[in-house]
């Protein structure tokens, strides 16, 4: 028994040492690679300004889904409800 306690003992430490081993390789390549090709970020995409009626469009798409499924959920006609105002957080 103290055989195989021992030779459980010897590979466990083996494992760890390869382990450390392959982590200590891994940290210097990713040095080296940052040093040799340094990360240059992208530029920022250009902000494409929103016109009146694209956000009026995109509201009035958001009302309609809102009436519908509100007139679905309580089993009555679209055209009974009148969304007013919605307020975005």
């Amino acid at each position: 028994m103290e055989a195989s306690f021992l030779a459980a003992v010897y590979v466990s430490i083996l494992a760890i040492t390869v382990i450390f081993i392959v982590l200590v390789i891994l940290i210097f390549t990713i040095q080296a690679l940052v040093k040799l090709i340094p990360y240059k970020a992208p530029p920022p995409a250009p902000a494409r300004p929103q016109t009146a009626s694209s956000a009026s469009g995109d509201q009035d798409d958001h009302v309609a889904a809102i009436t519908a499924t509100l007139a679905m959920h309580m089993g009555k006609s679209p055209s009974e409800f009148r969304i007013v105002n919605i307020s975005q957080p």
